[in-house]
């Protein structure tokens, strides 16, 4: 009916001029005392023969009009096969969407090979300042004093971030090393746990840990990383009490702690990217990059992950795994 609506707007202008000149006839027939009905005959007939042609042409402009609502669905690299050209206007319109074609493909080349050069060089970068890192991290660790473990958690900072640097490039690529192997789950948590046990010791927060004793396919790296920076978060927005990791039913990996919480107002947006919300805000280091990546990953690998939290009595992130493939040994 839309469509009916929209073809007889367009061609009002041919119906109201076929009304005037009819009238006109009509009226000059009138004036001269000449028989009406010389000019109501072929204008019924003339009527009943475009009622036809508007028919026909009716189902055409529908089969074009699918047509292009077909194409406007593909995206542009894809368009083809446009309906036959029978007026000039359908000549000019399809030379612009060539060249539009011709110029988006032409960008896309431009900005592909810009941003693969761009992901080569931070991934160079990234593999060079992991030498000094590690060279700190060797001296750091031959002393024993409280500036040295300081100085161990903040280098722990910066491998951190660099890490979410090359995560964050490498998200986008199109050469996605993602490798699916049976991975046991202890041996991704008890890694990530070791990475941080001296935060653990200097803050003194106790951790429950109950063996989950499961496999899961997945990416091992790349769980790791959302496994490491969920318990990053949980150390640096926890004072005191505990962080405690479990599995629950159905296979659900489950990080808890007691720290300061989320503000409700927050949690819906806390996995948008940028979004630091107002434990971020008052932190002044936090970068809204962290969980959005972390759900990234999660869906690139098949997992769902929730937060539950409230000001004061903690966070709880829970990362679902029971969709995949898994078996308890």
């Amino acid at each position: 009916m839309h469509f009916l609506h929209r073809y007889l707007k367009e061609r009002i202008r041919p119906i109201l001029l076929f009304g005037l000149f009819t009238a006109i006839f009509l009226s000059v027939f009138i004036l001269y005392g000449l028989p009406v009905g010389a000019v109501l005959y072929p204008t019924a007939i003339c009527a009943v023969f475009s009622v036809i042609v508007c028919f026909v042409d009716i189902s055409k402009k529908k089969k074009k009009h699918s047509r292009l609502e077909e194409l406007g669905r593909l995206p542009a690299s894809l368009m083809g096969g446009f309906p036959e050209r029978k007026t000039l206007d359908d000549e000019d319109y399809q030379k612009i969407i060539l060249n539009l074609k011709q110029e988006e493909s032409q960008l896309r080349t431009e900005m592909s090979l810009k941003y693969q050069d761009m992901v080569d060089y931070y991934t160079t970068w990234v593999h060079q300042i992991k030498t000094p890192i590690a060279s700190m991290r060797l001296t750091l660790q031959s002393e024993d004093s409280a500036a040295a473990r300081q100085l161990f958690e903040e280098l722990q900072r910066i491998e951190a971030y660099v890490e979410m640097v090359l995560a964050f490039l490498r998200l986008d690529s199109d050469s996605k090393d993602y490798v699916f192997c049976e991975c046991d789950l202890d041996t991704v948590i008890r890694e990530a746990v070791k990475k941080f046990a001296v935060q653990f010791i200097r803050k003194k927060i106790e951790l429950r840990y109950e063996p989950a004793n499961v496999k899961v396919l997945t990416d091992e790296k790349w769980l790791s990383f959302v496994v490491e920076q969920i318990l990053s978060n949980s150390l640096k927005y926890t004072d005191s009490g505990s962080i405690s990791i479990f599995v629950e039913e159905p296979l659900t990996l489950c990080i808890k702690d007691t720290g300061i919480g989320i503000a409700q107002e927050d949690l819906p947006r806390v996995f948008e990217k940028s979004y630091t919300g107002y434990n971020g805000r008052s932190d002044k280091k936090a970068s809204g990059i962290g969980l959005y990546l972390c759900r990234r990953i999660c869906t690139n690998l098949g997992h769902t992950i929730d937060i539950e939290s409230y000001p004061g009595k903690g966070t709880s992130v829970r990362i679902r795994l029971e969709h995949t493939d898994v078996w308890t040994e």
